[in-house]
């Protein structure tokens, strides 16, 4: 949910995104939400059930916090590679270097764009 609030955050009404952001980025209770903008428990638990599901919404229609996790996933993968052919540069095996190579073209081709 926090990844959809920065992600989608800014689409909800200032309330909402409020509530959001204290329960989910500031870990506040329910209670603490309440006393702090001024609105019933009630109020907050309403809040955070139409929000989140505004914002799963938004994540099934777009797909952009799905789509960032893959790239990040796929860049974390590129990164490994790139350590791995670094530390084989050393190596005297021109095939094992050749074999990294691909490695590292193949995690950049990945990536989805």
């Amino acid at each position: 949910m926090t990844l959809y609030l920065d992600f989608y955050g800014e689409l909800l009404p200032d309330t909402q995104r409020s509530v959001l952001s204290l329960f989910y980025n500031e870990d506040y209770t329910q209670s603490e939400i309440a006393e702090q903008i001024g609105i019933s428990r009630q109020g907050v638990r309403d809040a955070l059930k139409r929000g989140e599901e505004t914002l799963s919404e938004l994540e099934e229609k777009l797909g952009l916090a799905g789509r960032y996790r893959m790239q990040k996933q796929a860049l974390d993968r590129a990164r490994a590679s790139v350590r791995s052919l670094r530390d084989a540069c050393g190596e005297s095996d021109p095939e094992t270097i050749r074999k990294l190579i691909s490695d590292v073209s193949e995690a950049f081709d990945s990536i989805p764009i």
